[in-house]
């Protein structure tokens, strides 16, 4: 279940000299999450409105391992790994070509209106299979 989102690294996402800023990365790898549940079959602001919750970021733990430049063509990779009742496991990364930049683990929460953890939507239990994995 891996999803591979493309995204053109502009000026705006560079430092002086080119370079992503480090802060970028975590703005690509939150958009390619997003179509990655979107490529599901799922409509985020559907499920919110419904009071089936949002998806907060609990914890990433990065590896930057190469720089991106200006102008270059990236795939970024979500791969499901794991769930359990209120919390969403990803693998995530940033790749120009064959040569990984950056990895990412992501564990997401799903939180109801009162910022509570909530049950994963059931759309996407569906999605991703009802056992858990962790």
């Amino acid at each position: 279940m891996t999803h591979t989102h493309q995204i053109r690294v502009y000026y705006e996402d560079t430092d002086l000299a080119g370079i992503v800023y480090y802060a970028n990365y975590l703005k690509f790898i939150e958009r390619a999450r997003s179509e990655w549940v979107r490529a599901l079959g799922l409509d985020q602001a559907a499920m919110q409105a419904a009071g089936q919750g949002v998806f907060a970021v609990r914890r990433v733990v990065a590896d930057y391992l190469a720089p991106a430049r200006f102008d270059d063509l990236l795939d970024v990779t979500t791969e499901y790994q794991a769930h359990t009742r209120a919390r969403l496991v990803l693998h995530q990364q940033v790749l120009r070509g064959p040569q990984q930049l950056f990895s990412a683990e992501v564990t997401l929460v799903c939180l109801a209106p009162d910022g509570r953890p909530r049950p994963l939507p059931t759309p996407l239990r569906a999605a991703i299979g009802e056992n858990p994995r962790t």
